[in-house]
């Protein structure tokens, strides 16, 4: 199939003829084990286009803006642009990377909380015109670099201030009057509200209590003389349907309540690994193995002894300074699968996963049930698209980041046509190119010795 541009930043393959992601899996395995063992990517961009169209069915009334944050790679940006979505930035870097795809101003909003004067004035040049703001400070900033800004006003929910560990940002709603206030005399407009509910969270309270608040705010903001337009329900959208249809049932009703058609507000969420986590697989190489002793009572001995159960400890290409950089943030890392032939009657035995630097902190997972694994073996991540791909943190391994391998179906492909997708105005950057899959290089990938 011919390129849909004269000159594609990155060619994307194909899939035809049955082929299937397992396929291109072992093809990139066989071509590492005869080279250096790279960890890299496959990335599925049908997965990303059926979550579009799960989201469309489900979330209809919400439109949905990209967290780019969660994973920048420019033809997962390419791909949800031609389907229509918003994007969300925090850092002039996804600014400029959301524009040079040729997104228009109006579709992007900038929501750093400790925004850089530079970077607010970058927005203001841009056109850049909603901005997020939580307080005082920010917005006197915002007043002086951009006073022809948009403000969402982030208030913080009572479920982000139990449950989420790290910092809370967000203006209380005992403030918002203050916040709003100050806009007012400051020149600033504001036009609606954001908030935020972690994925943890279960109690669909939550979502009602966040819209009841919301419309507390705009009251509020219509009282002082602002014109509310937008409601933007955040993110922690973990990609299951079974959630969309949790949320959607827990909002929509309350959202209808406070906020009917009648009254123009346009309703809009920040869903991120929603779209990319399931789309991206990551193939890891094992570099070193140590056997420990499991429960052993002695410590004194440096060495278990052949009585003991043993407990394998894996060393990985890849670690929590690069590929795996979100369990520094606590995030559970799921335990992979194995590509290699194992029989159903293999023991498993109790194993760990660490990544190379050899960092007390660099534990992927810590406990997992695996077959006895040998150097040169490779395990698979799914689940692997969030906060994956950013610049790995410097470490002494000097690990270079993986690469990432695109493919789709073509019947995913022409399905993403049928969504309204027109090759004339969108992906101009990608390269259609049929993958041929090499069966006999997937039965050696499998065979071939470390």
């Amino acid at each position: 199939m011919k390129g849909i541009a004269d000159e594609p930043q990155y060619s994307i393959g194909l899939l035809e003829g049955g082929t299937a992601l397992s396929d291109v899996i072992d093809n990139h395995i066989y071509e590492q084990t005869l080279a250096e063992k790279n960890a890299f990517f496959v990335a599925d961009l049908g997965v990303i286009m059926r979550q579009h169209v799960r989201w469309r069915t489900h979330m209809g009334q919400i439109r949905p803006y990209y967290a780019v944050r969660c994973n920048s790679s420019p033809a997962v940006i390419e791909v949800l642009a031609a389907l229509g979505t918003g994007f969300i930035c925090t850092n002039k870097s996804e600014l400029e990377l959301v524009q040079s795809h040729g997104i228009p101003s109006e579709d992007i909003i900038y929501s750093g909380v400790c925004k850089q004067l530079s970077q607010i004035k970058y927005a203001a040049k841009n056109g850049i015109d909603l901005l997020v703001c939580d307080n005082e400070a920010e917005l006197r900033k915002i007043a002086r670099c951009h006073p022809t800004a948009k403000l969402l006003i982030q208030v913080s929910t009572e479920a982000s201030s139990q449950e989420e560990m790290s910092m809370t940002f967000g203006c209380s709603l005992k403030d918002c009057r203050h916040l709003l206030e100050n806009a007012k005399e400051l020149g600033v407009q504001v036009v609606g509200v954001r908030f935020h509910i972690s994925s943890s969270c279960e109690d669909d309270q939550a979502y009602i209590h966040a819209v009841s608040d919301a419309r507390c705010v705009f009251d509020m903001g219509e009282d002082i003389g602002f014109n509310m337009q937008i409601l933007d329900i955040g993110g922690g959208f973990s990609g299951s349907e079974t959630q969309l249809e949790q949320i959607n049932s827990a909002v929509m009703s309350v959202v209808d309540l406070y906020f009917p058609p009648s009254t123009g507000v346009s309703i809009i969420a920040e869903p991120g690994c929603y779209f990319v986590s399931s789309a991206f697989t990551l193939a890891v190489n094992i570099i070193s193995k140590e056997v420990v002793a499991r429960d052993r009572q002695d410590q004194a001995h440096d060495e278990p002894s052949p009585n003991d159960e043993p407990e394998f400890q894996y060393y990985m290409n890849e670690g929590v300074y690069g590929s795996f950089a979100s369990k520094l943030t606590e995030t559970l890392i799921p335990a992979p699968s194995v590509h290699k032939n194992a029989a159903l009657d293999d023991p498993v035995f109790s194993s760990s996963l660490w990544g190379p630097s050899g960092d007390d902190m660099d534990q992927v997972v810590e406990h997992c049930l695996l077959p006895e694994l040998s150097i040169g073996d490779w395990l698979m991540f799914t689940q692997a698209g969030a906060y994956s791909l950013g610049q790995p943190i410097s470490t002494s391994t000097d690990t270079p980041t993986p690469p990432v391998y695109y493919v789709i179906s073509s019947g995913d492909w022409f399905e993403m046509q049928d969504t309204g997708v027109t090759q004339e105005i969108t992906l101009k950057n990608f390269s259609l190119v049929p993958y041929f899959f090499n069966s006999c290089q997937s039965e050696a990938a499998l065979s071939v010795p470390a």
